[in-house]
């Protein structure tokens, strides 16, 4: 029993850590998409565009400063993109506004190609979270432990923020009838702005955990746990932050208990797999609401 339990709980304890990971990076998707109906294809660019930084500042200046600097610079790249990439589209077709976010994901992992010259960065070694320790026999590294607990805990911050803040009820009600909310006076561009912000902070959150385990940056380092991510807010009904946050998690799981029976090279299209079966059968996901348009 003993065998067994230190055999398998690094994949189980691996699978709550990485679904945290995801679920930061997917309740950026579910905001976005549930003010503006759009998918943010970047989302997961600046999620590496964090570890760069990261890797970079590091190198030129201490832990207390290039970790709260990296959160700084990456939430004002999400702040730009949306002023550069999205303001000025805000009245144009949805079909524009997903193509200028195709557009600034290429930007940003070409940027990458030409600044690394796509060489592959080891991510720095953060004090603390960095080390191991074991669990019933089983050996895994403290930020697996701290990453569901720092999730839930942001989770319930940002929750805060939307229920019993002034931009949060802002933010509700934008989600909820946009052009409404602008003929009310809701400063829309503010809203958008904000939830931009906070989708940027928590990618840039989770960008410190999750290379703080996958150590290797390159760029396209973010592509996988990104679409993973966005599989994550569909999964659980994309809109709905509790969705995100719950799919991200039953993903995580999942693909480590895949790779613990030993079928690693399927862990990957087992994810989406699993979108299709949920799809097929919930097409809104496990918490999405059914949206009807008037005629």
């Amino acid at each position: 029993m003993n065998n067994f339990i230190s055999a398998n709980l690094p994949y189980l304890l691996a699978g709550i850590s990485v679904g945290g990971q995801y679920a930061l990076i997917a309740i950026g998707y579910t905001m976005v998409y549930g003010i503006l109906r759009l998918i943010n294809f970047a989302h997961g660019d600046i999620f590496t565009v964090a570890a760069y930084l990261m890797v970079y500042m590091n190198a030129t200046m201490p832990l207390y400063i290039s970790l709260p600097m990296t959160i700084i610079l990456t939430v004002l790249l999400g702040f730009g993109v949306e002023r550069v990439a999205y303001k000025p589209l805000r009245q144009a077709p949805r079909m524009s506004i997903m193509i200028s976010a195709i557009g600034v994901s290429y930007l940003l992992q070409n940027l990458m190609w030409y600044v690394t010259g796509g060489l592959a960065q080891q991510y720095p070694t953060i004090p603390f979270i960095s080390n191991t320790v074991r669990i019933f026999g089983a050996t895994t590294k403290i930020v697996t432990l701290i990453t569901p607990v720092l999730t839930l805990v942001l989770v319930m911050m940002l929750s805060l923020l939307i229920h019993r803040t002034k931009i949060g009820l802002a933010m509700r009600a934008v989600s909820r009838d946009f052009e409404t909310s602008r003929l009310m006076g809701i400063k829309i561009n503010n809203v958008i702005s904000v939830t931009f912000i906070i989708g940027s902070f928590l990618a840039a959150i989770g960008s410190m955990l999750y290379f703080s385990n996958y150590t290797a940056v390159t760029p396209t380092a973010g592509a996988m746990p990104g679409l993973k991510a966005f599989v994550a807010a569909v999964f659980g009904g994309i809109g709905s932050i509790p969705g995100a946050v719950i799919g991200a998690f039953i993903i995580g799981i999942c693909e480590n208990i895949i790779k613990a029976l030993g079928l690693t090279t399927f862990s990957d299209a087992f994810t989406f797999a699993l979108l299709i079966i949920v799809l097929v059968f919930k097409p809104t996901g496990l918490f999405g609401e059914a949206v009807y348009e008037k005629v």
